[in-house]
């Protein structure tokens, strides 16, 4: 059977649809500024500067971008930049020293496309894309740090 053809007859609503697949939007939450960096210890030794939503937060762009930890530092602190946020993201080092503290699962193959997730516990990114089966999958897979819409 063949597939069915379909034929466009709202050609701006169309093509504003292609050009929102890859849209990118971060909302950054005032209490995420505010806990990004790390609260007074009581254990010996040196002082954390970053809280471990600041070191979630980097593993989760690494993975969902896949990018290294290097190229992930560098994106964070250009979207910080961009949005005129006084916050730096942890070194390449601290995240990879810290991996195995903090507590993320990931439980999700590769997706070429992303609905929205959730980062963190108040780091939200919104990836614009075609499936919202994917989403749905992600949610039921990773439960509360995976959102769609």
């Amino acid at each position: 059977m063949p597939k069915p053809r379909y034929k466009t007859n709202n050609w701006k609503q169309y093509n504003q649809a292609l050009i929102n697949h890859g849209s990118l939007t971060f909302w950054i939450d005032e209490d995420a500024i505010s806990e990004w960096k790390q609260g007074k210890q009581n254990k010996r030794g040196r002082p954390r500067v970053f809280s471990d939503l600041a070191i979630t937060t980097a593993l989760m762009v690494k993975r969902i971008f896949s990018m290294p930890l290097r190229a992930s530092q560098g994106f964070m602190d250009s979207v910080f930049q961009l949005a005129q946020l006084p916050l730096r993201c942890p070194h390449y080092s601290c995240i990879s020293r810290r991996a195995k503290d903090v507590n993320v699962s990931f439980k999700t193959k590769r997706f070429s496309t992303l609905l929205s997730m959730l980062l963190a516990s108040r780091f939200m990114v919104r990836v614009s894309g075609k499936s919202k089966n994917m989403a749905r999958m992600v949610n039921a897979e990773c439960g509360e740090n995976y959102i769609s819409q």
